[in-house]
């Protein structure tokens, strides 16, 4: 069976600094008419940072949308046509001070494919050294370092709920 969908026509109806929402009418496989409504997003990347072979870094932020702090992996959006291998060596150091000698990609996730065309690239550094950080100007941000048992724990408890930092443990750990 056939599942793609013809963009018929499409309207910007919010255009902000992070996304931008479009609406679409479609033609279904079948021939019906629809419209979907999609934002717009460019992407980015999230950094598994293994301190050592039992520690990783995690950072805590408020998250506005869901109105309390939040534990993750670091992370970052990308700059329009910025090189995600690049914005992840940015973000990692921006966020938690540190850099790597080595890293390896982990793939990409599609966060919300039902409504948004966000793209993360995944990706695993290792044989980190500390050069101290420095977040984006309204970031407020606390880097630390947590072991993968305290980890598992802090995910089976509920703790952790942010879906890029589950994807990339995931990944990454196994």
């Amino acid at each position: 069976m056939d599942f793609e969908e013809k963009t018929l026509s499409s309207e910007v109806v919010y255009s902000g600094k992070v996304i931008t929402v479009e609406r679409d009418d479609v033609e279904l496989a079948d021939g019906e008419k629809a419209f979907r409504e999609v934002a717009r997003h460019p992407g980015g990347v999230v950094i598994l940072a293994m301190k050592d072979a039992n520690t990783i870094l995690l950072v805590k932020q408020f998250r506005y949308p869901i109105k309390k702090a939040s534990l993750e992996l670091p992370a970052g959006k990308l700059e329009k046509g910025e090189d995600p291998d690049l914005a992840a060596r940015r973000e990692l150091e921006e966020e938690t001070g540190y850099v790597a000698n080595r890293w390896s990609s982990l793939g990409y996730i599609n966060t919300t494919p039902g409504f948004c065309d966000e793209k993360l690239y995944l990706y695993k550094a290792e044989d980190l050294y500390f050069v101290g950080e420095h977040p984006d100007d309204g970031e407020i941000i606390k880097a630390f370092c947590i072991t993968i048992p305290e980890v598992m724990l802090k995910i089976k408890s509920g703790e952790i709920n942010d879906a890029k930092t589950l994807c990339a443990i995931l990944r990454g750990l196994h």
